[in-house]
């Protein structure tokens, strides 16, 4: 039977939902009465970003980070397998990838390793709702020996993974990630296994565009056909609107993505193609524009950013005043433009449950 809540400690959450990435238990620009009054339920804080910077001291004496961010909503933490890997596969970072976890030099001497125990560890100090295990991220330029390693590696970890999470008494939903990049037959294997193993849902790891720069749909085709029903399907990372509503389509009920918030503090905006809320269909194409305010002849337009949308920005400001803002460098433009962002994504939720 299809999952139809995402459970956290304050209820249920009906699904599909989005979560934007809190990555240092912030959104940037914005606090957490925003994001509340966005309409967005959750959010997505990082491991490898707070397990550098934080540490588990803070953790302890807060009792997690929701305590800490004073954020009574829905929390998913990753596995901080996807920053460190793709700093060091694009050797933007020293480090290397080995049986063992994963090496690196943040400051060029000291060595640091994460190991999938040390994350699933990390990650229940977090205390979220949704933690994710550490896994061997595909390169997107790998061949099949490459990919083939990947995958055999990321089972392995996951095997750790879920042995660490059972010596806990409290378990939140643990999620394991499907690697293999293009190669179908190892998506389907890693899929598979992972399954074997035992999992609340698997993610859609590693990157999520072929190499046209079109978005791998057969691949994430492939993890859904080849997952229980009762499974979470979560599509990391995957943030354009109309992704997220194909994906949907395929069975995909939750998702994450730094976009509306980086696209909102550049002036960006998300903007349905309706005159109201409820005229909006996200299944007709195109469904929504972007909206740049900085543009001269919104200089004096008295109008709303969108009359489809209730968020503080439409219902208060002037799309000239938001222009000024622009202009003008203030830090309320990338406030009042993400927290315009992140509703648009919480009624894109909203339409596809209904």
């Amino acid at each position: 039977m299809k999952r139809k809540y995402f459970k956290y400690r304050g209820g249920k959450l009906p699904l599909p939902i989005f979560f934007p990435d809190a990555t240092r238990a912030v959104v940037k620009t914005l606090d957490f009465m925003d994001i509340e009054g966005s309409k967005t339920p959750g959010v997505l804080v990082n491991t490898y970003h707070l397990w550098r910077e934080l540490g588990k001291d803070v953790l302890k004496k807060f009792g997690g980070v929701g305590e800490l961010m004073s954020w009574k909503g829905g929390i998913i933490s990753d596995s901080g397998g996807f920053q460190v890997m793709s700093l060091i596969k694009s050797k933007a970072m020293k480090g290397k990838v080995i049986d063992e976890g994963v090496v690196f030099y943040p400051s060029g001497k000291k060595k640091i390793i994460l190991t999938p125990e040390k994350s699933i560890q990390f990650q229940m100090q977090l205390n979220t709702d949704m933690v994710v295990v550490l896994d061997d991220f595909t390169d997107p330029k790998s061949n099949r020996e490459e990919a083939k390693e990947s995958v055999n590696r990321t089972i392995e970890w996951a095997k750790r993974s879920k042995k660490e999470f059972e010596k806990y008494f409290h378990r939140p939903y643990l999620l394991g990630v499907v690697q293999g990049g293009k190669f179908q037959d190892l998506r389907k294997e890693c899929t598979e296994k992972l399954v074997k193993i035992g999992f609340d849902g698997l993610g859609y790891g590693g990157w999520p565009m072929d190499n046209e720069g079109k978005f791998d749909y057969l691949s994430a085709k492939t993890i859904a056909d080849n997952c229980p029903d009762d499974y979470f399907l979560y599509g990391l990372g995957i943030g354009k609107p109309d992704e997220i509503v194909k994906c949907t389509e395929l069975g995909y009920n939750i998702f994450d993505c730094v976009l509306p918030t980086r696209d909102g503090r550049h002036g960006r905006l998300y903007v349905y193609n309706a005159d109201s809320i409820d005229d909006i269909d996200v299944h007709c194409d195109p469904f929504y524009s972007f909206y740049t305010p900085t543009k001269e002849k919104y200089y004096y337009d008295k109008s709303p950013v969108s009359k489809a949308c209730d968020c503080l920005l439409c219902t208060k400001y002037s799309r000239g005043y938001l222009a000024h803002l622009f202009r003008m460098k203030e830090i309320t433009a990338m406030r009042l433009a993400s927290i315009h962002n992140l509703r648009f994504y919480s009624i894109l939720m909203e339409k596809l449950r209904s």
